[in-house]
C-alpha cells in the first residue's frame, strides 16, 4: 500500500477544516482577504511608489487596500498611474469575490441558526409542568382539558416533543384548541425515543408525562421504546400515562416503563364503553362528563367529619357533591354496602364541579317522605341486540357482552366484512348469528327486521380510511333513524366514529349515544395526568364486575309530577342499596351537549319527574 503524500495530508486537512461550519469558512476567508490585501499592498509599494498621493507610507497604502477589498465602489474616485490603477482593479475585483462569499456564508448561517431556533432545540426552563410525548389526534383533546382544569393556575405549563416542525404544531394546536387561557404551550422538535431529546423536556421538574400512541402501524412498538427510554434516564422520574392500542402489548409495556407508568389500554376502554352505552341509554354521555373538566369531576376526600359513619350516612353529607363510592385499603369501591364504615385513613369518592365547592352539609337533609316509592327490581332478562359492520375490536366487544346479558340472549351480526364473526367461540349466554349485509343499504337494512331488537350496535369498518369509516357511519345511522321514525319502532342506537368533528353531523340522527375512541382515550389521559388515582376508579367504573352506571324509571324511585329535592333521590336508591348521582329528562334527550343528562343535581333546587324521566344510579346488575 502508497504512503500518503504530503499533498493528500494537506487536502485531508483542508477538507477537515471546512466541514467545521461556518466559523471555519469565514476563517479561512479572513485569512485570505488578509493575503490579498498584503499582496496588493506589496505590489504597490513596489510598481507605483508614492501613490496615492498624500499616502504617509505603507500604513496608509495598507489601508487603502484594505479599503478597496471590502468596498469596491472606491475604485471609481481613484487616481494615478496606469500600475497603481491596475493594482487597486485587481485587489478590488478580488475583494468582489471575497465579500460576495462572506455575505453567501453570513446568510447561510444565520439561516441555519434560526432554523435550529425554528425547530425547538433549547432546553424548557420550567417546573411543574405536563410533558406529552408524540402526536396524534388525542393532543389536542389532552391539551383542551389540561387548558380547562389550569383554567385558575397562572404559569401553567404544557411541553410536547414529537418528530414535527416546532411552528406547524403550535399553529394546529392553536387553531384546533382555540383559546388557551393562563395555559402556554411549548413545543419541541425531537424524536420522544431518543435520550438526547428527552433532555430538552426538563422531565426531572416536570409534573407528570404523557406518552401518545401514534397513528400508523405497530403503534405500541414506538410507545414501548419511548417508555424505556424515559426508564433508562438518570434523575427523578415523575409519573407517567401511556396509551396502548392492544392489550397484549401490556406486558411488555409494564416491563419496559417500570412501577411508575399507568397504561391505558385503548381498546379494551373503547370496547368497554361501547357494550355499556348499547346497554345503557346515555351511558357515553354520563363518561365523556365524568372524563371531561367541564362539568361534574371526580375527586377524592379525606373521610374528615364522615369517620365512623356508614357509607349510606355518607350519601347525605356533602352540600354541592354527590358521593360514589369510598377509596380503602382493600381499594376502590363504588356504590358499596350501604352498612360499610368509613375509617379515619379512608378516602370518599364524590362527584363535584370544583374541588374548591366540596364542603359538608349543614344539617340533616330535606327529605319528602311521601315521594318515595318503593318498587321491585326489574328482572334480568333475555335480549336480542344487532351488531353492524366489524372490525378489529369486534370480537372484544362481543365477549364483554356475553358477559353483561342473561342466558338466551341473541346477537346478530350483520356486515360484509370477510372475518365477520370469526374467533367467537366459548360464549356461555350469547347465540351468534351472521348475515352478509351492506349496512349502508336501505333495503338490506329493512330485510334485517330491526323491530325485534332491543340494542343497535354500529361499528366502524376499519376495512376503509377513517373519514370514510365515519361517512358510512354516518349513512347507516341517518337509515336507521328514518325507518325508526317511519315504523314506529323503539330500539337503542350505539356508534362508533374516529372524528370528534363529526359528532356534530351525527347529531342529527338522534342516536343514542355516539363513542368517539379516540376521544374518550384523550380525556383519560388527561384526566390521569392530573391525577393518577383516578386510573382505579375509572377502571372500576369500566369494568363490568361491581357496581356500574344504569339509567333507571324515575317512576321506580318517586312519585312523578311532584317537586321534589335530590336528596329524596338518593335516600329513594339508598333504601335499594344503589347511589344516585343525577338523573335525564326526557324532554332533552336528543337535545347536545347533555342531551338532558344532570350529573351532580343542585340540592336544593327542586325538580319533577316525569313517566319517561330517568334517574341515573350506581348499581349492582
Amino acid at each position: 500500500m502508497s504512503r500518503v503524500t504530503f499533498r493528500e495530508r494537506a487536502r485531508y486537512w483542508f477538507d477537515n477544516t471546512m466541514s467545521k461550519g461556518t466559523a471555519s469558512l469565514i476563517g479561512w476567508l479572513a485569512l485570505i482577504s488578509l493575503a490579498l490585501i498584503l499582496i496588493i499592498t506589496g505590489l504597490t509599494l513596489w510598481l507605483a511608489p508614492g501613490e496615492p498621493e498624500g499616502a504617509g507610507g505603507p500604513g496608509a497604502v495598507l489601508w487603502i487596500a484594505l479599503m478597496h477589498a471590502l468596498t469596491p465602489g472606491k475604485l471609481a474616485s481613484d487616481k494615478g498611474s496606469i500600475w497603481y490603477m491596475a493594482v487597486m482593479f485587481a485587489g478590488s475585483l478580488g475583494g468582489l469575490f471575497i465579500v460576495s462569499l462572506l455575505v453567501g456564508l453570513l446568510s447561510n448561517g444565520v439561516k441555519m441558526k434560526v432554523e435550529r431556533l425554528r425547530r425547538g432545540r433549547s432546553r424548557i426552563a420550567e417546573s411543574g409542568h405536563t410533558v406529552v410525548l408524540g402526536w396524534s389526534d388525542q393532543v389536542f383533546t389532552i391539551i383542551g382539558e389540561l387548558v380547562k382544569a389550569h383554567a385558575s393556575q397562572r404559569g401553567s405549563v404544557i411541553a410536547v416533543l414529537a418528530e414535527r416542525d416546532k411552528l406547524a404544531m403550535e399553529e394546529e394546536i392553536r387553531e384546533r384548541v382555540g383559546d388557551l387561557g393562563r395555559t402556554r404551550v411549548v413545543c419541541r422538535t425531537g424524536r420522544p425515543t431518543e435520550p438526547r431529546d428527552l433532555v430538552l423536556m426538563n422531565l426531572a421538574a416536570a409534573r407528570s408525562v404523557v406518552v401518545l400512541s401514534p397513528e400508523g402501524e405497530d403503534p405500541d412498538a414506538h410507545v414501548i421504546k419511548i417508555l424505556l427510554a424515559l426508564a433508562k434516564r438518570a434523575g427523578i422520574h415523575p409519573p407517567v400515562v401511556a396509551a396502548l392500542a392492544s392489550g397484549r402489548n401490556m406486558a411488555a409495556a409494564r416491563l419496559a416503563g417500570g412501577p411508575l407508568v399507568h397504561l391505558v389500554d385503548s381498546d379494551d376502554t373503547a370496547s368497554r364503553l361501547i357494550v355499556q352505552s348499547s346497554r345503557q341509554s346515555g351511558m357515553s354521555v354520563v363518561c365523556m362528563d365524568l372524563l371531561n373538566f367541564d362539568g361534574g369531576e371526580i375527586y377524592l376526600r379525606p373521610a374528615g367529619l364522615l369517620d365512623g359513619k356508614t357509607y349510606g350516612e355518607a350519601l347525605h353529607g356533602y352540600h354541592s357533591a354527590t358521593v360514589i363510592g369510598l377509596r380503602t385499603k382493600a381499594g376502590i369501591a363504588l356504590n358499596p354496602p350501604m352498612d360499610t364504615l368509613i375509617g379515619p385513613k379512608d378516602e370518599v369518592i364524590v362527584i363535584a364541579h370544583d374541588d374548591s365547592s366540596i364542603w359538608p352539609a349543614a344539617g340533616a337533609p330535606a327529605i319528602s317522605e311521601p315521594a318515595i316509592v318503593t318498587a321491585e327490581r326489574a328482572k334480568h332478562a333475555p335480549e336480542r341486540t344487532l351488531l353492524l359492520n366489524w372490525n378489529g375490536r369486534a370480537e372484544q366487544i362481543v365477549r364483554y357482552l356475553d358477559g353483561y346479558v342473561a342466558p338466551g340472549s341473541v346477537l346478530e351480526i350483520a356486515a360484509d366484512h370477510p372475518k365477520a364473526g370469526n374467533g367467537l367461540s366459548g360464549l356461555e349466554n350469547l347465540t351468534i348469528n351472521v348475515k352478509d349485509c351492506d349496512t349502508t343499504d336501505r333495503f338490506a337494512l329493512e330485510a334485517l327486521g330491526l323491530g325485534l331488537f332491543q340494542h343497535v350496535i354500529v361499528l366502524s369498518d376499519d376495512r376503509y380510511p377513517a373519514h370514510h369509516a365515519d361517512t358510512r357511519t354516518l349513512m347507516t345511522l341517518l337509515q336507521l333513524r328514518d325507518m325508526q321514525t317511519k315504523l314506529g319502532e323503539h330500539y337503542s342506537i350505539v356508534s362508533e366514529m374516529h372524528d370528534e368533528n363529526n359528532r356534530a353531523l351525527a347529531e342529527v340522527t338522534e342516536a343514542d349515544d355516539i363513542v368517539i375512541s379516540d376521544t374518550v382515550i384523550g380525556l383519560l389521559l388527561a384526566q390521569l395526568a392530573e391525577n393518577q388515582h383516578l386510573a382505579d376508579v375509572f377502571g372500576y367504573l369500566f369494568d363490568s364486575r361491581g357496581s356500574e352506571i344504569y339509567p333507571r324509571p324515575a317512576a321506580a324511585y318517586v312519585e312523578t309530577g311532584e317537586e321534589i329535592g335530590f336528596p329524596t333521590v338518593v335516600e329513594a336508591a339508598r333504601r335499594r342499596g344503589e347511589t344516585a348521582i343525577g338523573y335525564r329528562m326526557a324532554y332533552a334527550r336528543n337535545k347536545p351537549p347533555h342531551y338532558g343528562i344532570v350529573l351532580n343535581p343542585d340540592k336544593t333546587r327542586r325538580i319533577s319527574f316525569g313517566p319517561h324521566d330517568s334517574v341515573i344510579v350506581l348499581s349492582e346488575r
